[in-house]
């Protein structure tokens, strides 16, 4: 098999040989052999030292994606085959989570040595995710490997917005293998079932990331008014209902996510659970206008910035956030701060709340730190995996 060769700059290895996935234009000298997008490519450093081997993509910022630090692994079925079972490994002997009519996370692309690969289960389906070129051109490879690995009754191809600008690849949301998923898709978690619309819904479908957290923060709710900020499908307000508390009011701008959350409260049969739609820092504002107070405010927006050049207003946004549950969280409340932007980080968080609590005139503790629930794992290798930082913080 005649593979690429991707020289490295001097003083330029010493990332990936510490098996870091990425290796982007400017860490190059030299291609040689001219390989297609897509193609595997074998990395050297300019001492002549085999590093890695890969998948080349010239049209994205990251040249090479790493997968085998050995020489000689083809990067072929039977690699992802282990790769995948690695990763399942996790979920099913360690996390116990392969049980009926779970949700989980499969895979989490560079947490588990498989760069731009997302693979998450929905009881007996899976949806798929690529945001790297190489592997979206493999994906009738992977869906074999998975349909082999998993059993699953069919497996859904979800795309991410603006992947095709930035790897050149150009995929649409399909049904890859087996049969399409039902309307009514449900999941089991802690006790409460939701509905998962693979299809049409946010990321693949739902928010796993945060099954632990809504478990910890529901434990703070019980005989209390709740606020849930961009609540999608009800995630964190229903958990919260179930716990006990006396009110919730969950707030998103999608009308079909809400529809969701409604069916969800029927379902679980919490009638003190209600939703309202419409931009969400106007309807708090309007709120606090109002006099409103809740006595926990969850505040889960979406990501605010993929670049740098967006992270000045992204603070912004989250400085206008908190100022606002500020405004509505009575004395003795719990604010809870989740934050998915990879770029700011645990203490960047704190620091805000610091700062909003101190412009409020109000104290606040910090009662936990926390991440996502551990089938989404940060590889020690790309921290960049730990994307999700979530603050629960006592406020008086």
């Amino acid at each position: 098999m005649n593979v690429g060769r991707v020289t490295l700059k001097a003083r330029r290895a010493e990332p990936f040989f510490g098996r870091h996935p990425w290796v982007y234009a400017g860490a190059i000298d030299k291609v040689e052999g001219d390989p297609a997008d897509g193609a595997e490519v074998e990395v050297f450093s300019a001492a002549n030292n085999f590093v890695a081997r890969g998948l080349f993509n010239s049209q994205s910022k990251i040249h090479v994606r790493l997968y085998s630090w050995e020489p000689g692994v083809e990067l072929n079925a039977d690699f992802f085959r282990g790769r995948i079972e690695r990763a399942v490994s996790l979920r099913h002997d360690v996390l116990k989570l392969g049980v009926p009519n779970a949700g989980y996370r499969v895979v989490f692309s560079e947490a588990d040595y498989l760069s731009g690969m997302v693979v998450d289960r929905y009881a007996d389906w899976l949806a798929v995710q690529f945001t790297s070129l190489g592997l979206g051109q493999r994906r009738h490879m992977i869906a074999d490997v998975l349909r082999d690995v998993l059993q699953p009754r069919g497996i859904y191809l979800r795309t991410e917005k603006g992947i095709g600008r930035l790897e050149g690849v150009e995929l649409h949301d399909e049904l890859l293998w087996g049969e399409a998923p039902p309307a009514d898709l449900t999941i089991e978690e802690n006790g409460l079932k939701f509905l998962v619309n693979l299809a049409e819904g946010q990321k693949t479908g739902y928010y796993l990331d945060q099954r632990d957290n809504r478990a910890a923060v529901a434990r703070l709710c019980v005989g209390r008014r709740v606020l849930d900020a961009f609540c999608y499908s009800g995630g964190f307000g229903l958990y919260a209902a179930k716990a006990g508390a006396s009110e919730v009011l969950g707030l998103d701008s999608s009308a079909p996510a809400l529809e969701l959350a409604r069916r969800n409260a029927i379902t679980n049969g919490l009638p003190q659970a209600t939703f309202q739609k419409g931009d969400v820092f106007g309807t708090l504002d309007d709120l606090a206008q109002a006099g409103r107070k809740f006595d926990v405010v969850v505040l889960d927006p979406p990501k605010f910035a993929r670049n740098r050049a967006a992270l000045p207003d992204a603070i912004k946004g989250y400085r206008r956030l908190h100022s606002l549950a500020m405004k509505l969280l009575d004395r003795d409340g719990i604010l809870v701060s989740c934050c998915c932007t990879g770029l700011i980080t645990m203490t960047d968080l704190e620091e805000l709340v610091a700062q909003v609590a101190v412009s409020a005139g109000r104290d606040a503790q910090i009662l936990e730190r926390r991440g996502p629930s551990p089938d989404h794992p940060v590889a020690v290798t790309c921290r960049e995996s730990g994307y999700l930082k979530c603050i629960v913080s006592r406020v008086w």
